[in-house]
Order: C-alpha cells, then sequence, then structure tokens
C-alpha cells in the first residue's frame, strides 16, 4: 500500500497575483463561479522583479567513488530526512541523500562497473531508480525494488551507454511525487571517448554546471505545502496536475546567482519539478546552443533561443559570455498545446526568473564551439517491418487501465527497434518517459519534428491532443520476471496509475512468458 501522502498545515504564503485578461467573465458567466474566478486570476505566476539573486548557487557535491579490489565504482548513499533553509530565517523539512536535501552528483563511464550502496534512513520504504540508465531491470530501481526503512539496497551493474546527462530520484508506487517534491534527486553524469574529445566545456562546478529546477510551495512558517489542488472535485480536470510551485529552486538555491570565470558554460538543465514544464531562455532572445538531449550528444549543436524542457527532461546548453556581461535564465510562459482554461491551472500562464549568470571582468578562453561532434549516437535504424505498439493517456490511465503491480502489459525481445505511437487522448499535461531503453521522436502529430527535438531521448512531452510517434531502441539485458516500466512523469499522474510494464525476455521467448508477476517485492541486488 503506498504511504499515506502528508496532510497540509498551516496557512499557505500568499502567491503574487497577476489579473486574468479576457474570457474569465465568460467561465464565471458560465456558472463556474467566484470561487474558480479567483483562483483562475491566481494561477498566473510570476517572480519578475522580485529576485535580486544575492545567493551564490549551490553547486551539488560530485561524489568520488571508493576504490574496491573489484574495480568497481562504489557510491555510498544515504538516504534521510534533514532540515533546509531555503527562504531566508525560515526552516523547513527536507529529504536527501548524504545531505539534508538532493542529492550528489555521480560520475561515471561507459564501460565502468558501478555498485552503489543505498542506505534507507527515511521514515518509509523507498526506492531509488537511475532514471535514464541502462541496466538489468532488477537493478532499476523501479517500484519492484523497495527499500524498507532501516534497510540497504546493494544494486550492481555496467554501464553500456553512450556519454550523457541522467538523474536519480524515488520511484515507490504510489507516493513518488512526495518523496521526489521532498527532496531526493541528484544527478548522473556518464562520459565517453567522444565526449572527451569533443571540446565541449567539461571541469565540473566551473564550466560544466548541473543545474537542477524545481518548484515548490511554502507555508508561512518555510515547511512544504502539499496541497495538489485548489478547485475541489467539481473542476478537477483542468487542476489535475498536482504540485505546481510558485517558487523556484535551482540546485536548492532560491534566488541564485553564478560567477561566470570562462568564455563559454555547459548548463547541464534537469527539470527535477513533479509538473512544471520550463520554456527556457534569456530575455532579449539571447542564443544558446543545445549540445545534447537525455540519452546523448547531438552531432551538431543546434542554436536556440527557447527550450522547452517537462518534467524528467535533460538537457545539456552551451553559452557565451563576454566580460562583464549579465545573463538572466528565465522560463518564458510554455506553449503546452492545452486549451482553456487549463493552460492557466498548468502553469501555462506562468513567467519565472531562475538564475543570474554574471560574467567576471576577465574570462578565460575556453575551447571554440563544435560545429561537429564526431562519433555522436546516429538516429535508430527502422527495420524494414518494425513492430508497432500503441499507447493512449487519458485522464490517470494508459490503454484504458491502470497500474496493477502484477499485471505485465507487454512482452518485448531483447535487441529490437519497435515504433510506438503515443496518444495524449485528453486535454491536459501528459510526459511520456520509457525506462531501459533510448528513443527519437519521428513525428509529432504527423509532422517530422525539429532536428533539436529528435533525441536520442527517454522522455518526451506529449503537445496537444495528438499522437507522437518513436523510434524505440531496447537493450539486450532480459529478465522474465522482473519488469521495465512505461509511465507519465507528470508524478501525480503516475501516483494515481498512469503507468505499465513491460518484460524484455530473449527473442522467441515473448509468448512463452507468464503475464502475472509475483507479488511486488524487493527484486535485484542485495538487501539486509
Amino acid at each position: 500500500m503506498p504511504a499515506r501522502r502528508p496532510d497540509s498545515a498551516g496557512r499557505p504564503t500568499r502567491r503574487r497575483i497577476l489579473l486574468a485578461a479576457g474570457g474569465v467573465a465568460l467561465a464565471a458567466g458560465a456558472g463556474w463561479g467566484g470561487n474558480w474566478l479567483v483562483a483562475y486570476n491566481r494561477h498566473e505566476r510570476s517572480n519578475v522583479g522580485e529576485l535580486d539573486f544575492r545567493n551564490p548557487l549551490r553547486i551539488p557535491e560530485l561524489l568520488d567513488p571508493q576504490a574496491s579490489d573489484d574495480g568497481a565504482r562504489r557510491y555510498e548513499l544515504e538516504l534521510a530526512p534533514g532540515t533546509s533553509e531555503f527562504l531566508p530565517g525560515k526552516k523547513t523539512a527536507t529529504w536527501g541523500a548524504n545531505g539534508p536535501y538532493l542529492a550528489p552528483t555521480l560520475r561515471m563511464r561507459d564501460g565502468d562497473p558501478v555498485a552503489p550502496t543505498v542506505r534507507n534512513k527515511l521514515p518509509e520504504p523507498t526506492t531509488l531508480h537511475w532514471h535514464g540508465m541502462h541496466l538489468p531491470p532488477a537493478m532499476d530501481g523501479g517500484p519492484h525494488q523497495m527499500v524498507a526503512a532501516d534497510e540497504v539496497w546493494r544494486p550492481r551493474w555496467t554501464v553500456h551507454q553512450p556519454a550523457s546527462t541522467l538523474w536519480y530520484h524515488p520511484h515507490p508506487h504510489g507516493s513518488t511525487g512526495h518523496h521526489v517534491y521532498r527532496g531526493v534527486a541528484g544527478m548522473i553524469i556518464v562520459d565517453d571517448e567522444v565526449s572527451d574529445r569533443s571540446g565541449l566545456p567539461s571541469t565540473y562546478g566551473v564550466d560544466d554546471i548541473p543545474l537542477v529546477l524545481q518548484d515548490k510551495n511554502f507555508h508561512d512558517d518555510g515547511s512544504l505545502d502539499f496541497t495538489e489542488s485548489t478547485l475541489g472535485d467539481t473542476l478537477a480536470a483542468v487542476d489535475s496536475l498536482g504540485l505546481l510551485g510558485d517558487t523556484i529552486l535551482v540546485n536548492g538555491t532560491h534566488n541564485p546567482h553564478f560567477e561566470v570565470t570562462t568564455e563559454r558554460v555547459r548548463l547541464r538543465l534537469l527539470n527535477g519539478s513533479n509538473a512544471r514544464v520550463y520554456e527556457l531562455g534569456f530575455p532579449g532572445d539571447k542564443t544558446f546552443h543545445l549540445a545534447a538531449t537525455e540519452n546523448g550528444l547531438l552531432k551538431r549543436p543546434r542554436p536556440l533561443t527557447r527550450l522547452r524542457l517537462a518534467p524528467g527532461e535533460r538537457a545539456e546548453i552551451v553559452v557565451s559570455f563576454t566580460a562583464g556581461e549579465k545573463a538572466l535564465l528565465r522560463s518564458f510562459p510554455p506553449d503546452l498545446k492545452v486549451g482553456f482554461p487549463t493552460r492557466r491551472f498548468a502553469g501555462g500562464d506562468d513567467t519565472f526568473d531562475l538564475l543570474e549568470l554574471r560574467a567576471g571582468r576577465s574570462l578565460r578562453p575556453s575551447s571554440p564551439l563544435p560545429t561537429r561532434i564526431d562519433g555522436a549516437p546516429a538516429d535508430i535504424p527502422l527495420p524494414a517491418d518494425p513492430r508497432t505498439r500503441r499507447f493512449t493517456f487519458v485522464g490517470t490511465q494508459v490503454n484504458d487501465r491502470s497500474m496493477d503491480m502484477r499485471r505485465v502489459d507487454d512482452v518485448v525481445p531483447a535487441g529490437a527497434t519497435e515504433i510506438w505511437e503515443i496518444e495524449r487522448g485528453d486535454g491536459t499535461v501528459h510526459v511520456f518517459h520509457l525506462h531501459g531503453a533510448t528513443f527519437n521522436v519521428l513525428e509529432v502529430d504527423g509532422e517530422k519534428p525539429p532536428a533539436h527535438m529528435r533525441g536520442p531521448k527517454d522522455t518526451v512531452y506529449l503537445p496537444g491532443t495528438t499522437t507522437v510517434r518513436l523510434a524505440v531502441r531496447f537493450d539486450t539485458l532480459t529478465d522474465e520476471r522482473v519488469p521495465y516500466m512505461y509511465h507519465c512523469h507528470v508524478l501525480r499522474h503516475e501516483d494515481d496509475g498512469m503507468m505499465g510494464q513491460f518484460l524484455v525476455v530473449a527473442p522467441g521467448r515473448e509468448d512463452k512468458v507468464s503475464r502475472t508477476l509475483d507479488a511486488p517485492g524487493a527484486h535485484g541486488g542485495s538487501h539486509h
């Protein structure tokens, strides 16, 4: 049974209210009432002009693995409650790994054997999912690898994927959203020979900077506000995303700045929010270059002025600076492809200043931005007659079914390349994430996407009531009893059942395995 969600306590901090234009009177006149109108007005959020960026950006610790006789990189992680100060003079109860909030960055290379030790000192069972990592399903850290309070989990695998920016976070079925919101999340950097010679900035904390973007709501006393909806059951369909905050933290820092010391800076962006979609850019449309998406480097860095980042998505961008320059990273109102009034309640009218980047009076020279990255992952080639699977995301169900921990929804032959068609069949925000595989985006509503949106990816926003067509390449790791997951990465939707699971088996075994799993438990790694 999932853990009980915490009750909200105390009076929520007053949010900045911006008056809504047009349309609202029509909705109110249709009988939706004054309470709805107040809520609609309140949900256009912005912090523009309110920050002075006084706080130095916190850089998560880069965790050095311990030496071992067998050559494995051993990372020691302890999940535990703590206390953080995000807002001046106010204490917030949080969770973290090796600290009160967030988690250290893990760095590893393609080919490395890795062996984390995960100690759960939290007051309830949890998991630790290695999001984007290709590894055996028993080591994936999904809802089948629960770690009880005061227990230890020791997964083990060998890294076998290209250079990429991944992350790790809890994944207990029914309470993922609240565990992530409390603060357990960290970044994983995978290096390889291609990234070594790419010429991209690579000195961690100097010109290669992790940025974990999260939104929070706080009560007046500084405690986290877990309220998920303000409209009640009557209008839940337009306010169904769960936790959507009005205060933005970057690496757990509120009101942050970063001192730039080099001509170019690589920003590793992670949307670690429960539901918020960011539309990233700079006022004045300063150009930056997209160098990588979730599962690998791009063959050619792409110049952009805006980049949409949905929950769970990552991107690596390179920003150039001149001496003395200040650049403000902002989230502009994202085009969510949802209609009135859902757009407002889903954050589609929100604007947030995130981070001020301050270039020094003199900057150290950087290598030129590469025009091509030789060896970067190629587009996934399709076989002559690929199998096509279709999935419809509506409400909190996939293909009209809610998650069942015992049910196998799909069985895939190892090493296969398939077409997956994901249809968003309703008018709200959904984000598709697939464990244990990499995909390219082939089409969005029948149209080929821009080059920078093709991937390689493991998470994708589903824009509009439309179909996203994916070329999915599955790994060769097999297990006939432990599944991988696919789900919506809006965490309230995931917790409410918008998730399925699939087995990867040796080719020819697809019809020979059971479609019913054992009782859910701690499959994978070693425990005590």
